[in-house]
C-alpha cells in the first residue's frame, strides 16, 4: 500500500490496526512518490529502486563511494503512535568507517528521521549554525534529527551526535557482520530518543529517510528496506 498524497496525510493507517505505514514496496524499478531522492553534496549520490532482495520487496541501495538519501514528506503524531517498526537488510557493514570522526561518517544503513523545532525554543547561537550549515548543504536540511544507524563496531544502543552537526543523534540499532546478509527487523520509540536527544525542544516529525553511503571511506556497499511504519507504544511490531 502506498500514498500518493505529497503534502496533506502522509502516513497511511492500514485498515483494522493503528499502524502507520510510510514505506512499503511491491512494483519494482523507481522508487514511487513521494519518495524522492535527496543529494547532499558534490559527491555522486547512492543510487536506488525497488527490486527483490533477499527473497523480499524492497528498496535496494547500491553504494559506490557515493551519499545521497531517499526520503519522503512525513506527518505523523508521535503522541499516537511513537514506535518506529522497519526491516533491513546489508551485505556486511563499512569496515573503515569510525562514527567519532568526519572520514569515518559511513553507514551500511541508515534511517532518519528530521524534525521541525520552532525557533522560540533555539537558542541563538544554534539558529545561528543552521543558518550556516543551510547555506552550505541546502535549505532542506531540518532544525533536528534522530538517525539509527547500522554501524561497524559501536555497540547496539550507543547514541551520540554526528561528527559534523550536534543537531542530528545517531544511535546504533545493529552492528558488526553477525546479521549481514539476512533480513533484520528493529523497533524503536522515536518520540523517546527525540526527546532525550533535545531535551527541551519540542519537535514535529517532517520527513523520513533511508540511506547508504560509503563517500568518506571511498566504500563499496548494498542495503535494504522494507516494511517501514509506526505503531502504538506497546504494540508489537507485525510480523
Amino acid at each position: 500500500m502506498h500514498s500518493s498524497l505529497t503534502g496533506v496525510v502522509i502516513a497511511t493507517v492500514l485498515a483494522g490496526s493503528s499502524a502507520a505505514w510510510v514505506g512499503r514496496f511491491s512494483t519494482p524499478g523507481p522508487p514511487p512518490a513521494p519518495w524522492h531522492m535527496v543529494k547532499l553534496s558534490a559527491e555522486r549520490p547512492t543510487t536506488y529502486r525497488v527490486a527483490m532482495v533477499g527473497g523480499r520487496p524492497a528498496v535496494e541501495a547500491t553504494v559506490d563511494r557515493s551519499m545521497s538519501l531517499l526520503a519522503r514528506p512525513l506527518r505523523i503524531d508521535l503522541t499516537a503512535t511513537p514506535i518506529l517498526c522497519w526491516r533491513w537488510y546489508v551485505d556486511g557493514p563499512v569496515k573503515k568507517a569510525d562514527m567519532t570522526r568526519k572520514s569515518g561518517d559511513d553507514y551500511a544503513a541508515r534511517m532518519y528521521i528530521a524534525f521541525d523545532v520552532e525557533d522560540s525554543a533555539l537558542s541563538t547561537s544554534t539558529r545561528f549554525k543552521l543558518r550556516m550549515a543551510r547555506s552550505l548543504f541546502g535549505k532542506g536540511l531540518p532544525d533536528a534529527a534522530v538517525v539509527y544507524v547500522w554501524d561497524n563496531i559501536h555497540p547496539v544502543g550507543t547514541a551520540r551526535k554526528s561528527s559534523y552537526t550536534d543537531r542530528s543523534q545517531l544511535i546504533v540499532a545493529e552492528t558488526g557482520s553477525s546479521r549481514a546478509g539476512t533480513w533484520v527487523s528493529e523497533r524503536a520509540d522515536v518520540a523517546s530518543d527525540y526527546a532525550r536527544a533535545f531535551p527541551s525542544q519540542p519537535g514535529t516529525p517532517i520527513q523520513l529517510a533511508v540511506a547508504a553511503d560509503g563517500d568518506n571511506t571511498n566504500s563499496k556497499g548494498r542495503a535494504a528496506f522494507a516494511d517501514i511504519y509506526f505503531v502504538r507504544r506497546g504494540q508489537p511490531c507485525l510480523t
